[in-house]
């Protein structure tokens, strides 16, 4: 499973969702999360975030583990965006 971690956090870029092949990425109001059941470890997210903030569960950061229960709960609270949006770091 993927995670977005800390650096997505006030930026939002939406460069991630438009690659994703199941629609897994959901909107918060500071940062994007992923589903963590409908993720499918594809990978084709990883090289688009532009502050890097996806990781494999198994390659998150230490200090950044929280962030794997935080997508499970925001992602099922949150709506689930497919298209790009103006990121947050350019407002």
């Amino acid at each position: 499973m993927h995670v977005v971690a800390e650096p997505c956090s006030g930026c939002k870029y939406t460069d991630c969702v438009v690659v994703c092949p199941v629609e897994c990425f959901y909107e918060g109001e500071q940062m994007l999360y992923i589903h963590p059941e409908e993720c499918i470890d594809c990978e084709a997210c990883v090289p688009e975030c532009p502050v890097e903030a996806i990781f494999h569960e198994d390659n998150l950061p230490d200090e950044w583990q929280k962030y794997i229960e935080i997508n499970a709960e925001q992602s099922e609270e949150c709506e689930v965006i497919t298209e790009k949006k103006e990121p947050l770091a350019d407002n």
